[in-house]
């Protein structure tokens, strides 16, 4: 294994991790400056306000697109188990 094959090897580690983490992150930035405005134009600073929004968005989230993040890691585990004998050689 070369060093070029490695920094591929992690940039794509790196790729598909940003991928499967940004809906659920996206969702809670979306929804946590939704009720940050909210909670900033009434007044209220209300714990539970600003977390169970977040919990619920991040669930929907999840399963709107757990299907995508299911098959994007296994086409991508498959894809590496199926290149361990280029990268031994």
């Amino acid at each position: 294994m070369t060093d070029t094959s490695v920094i591929h090897l992690a940039m794509q580690v790196m790729l598909i991790t940003a991928k499967l983490a940004a809906p659920a992150l996206v969702t809670a930035l979306v929804v946590g400056f939704a009720v940050s405005l909210f909670q900033s134009a009434t007044q209220i600073q209300e714990f539970t306000l600003a977390f169970v929004p977040k919990a619920i968005g991040v669930g929907i989230a999840l399963l709107l697109s757990g299907h995508w993040m299911l098959n994007s890691m296994i086409s991508f585990t498959t894809d590496l188990f199926h290149g361990i004998p280029k990268m031994l050689s």
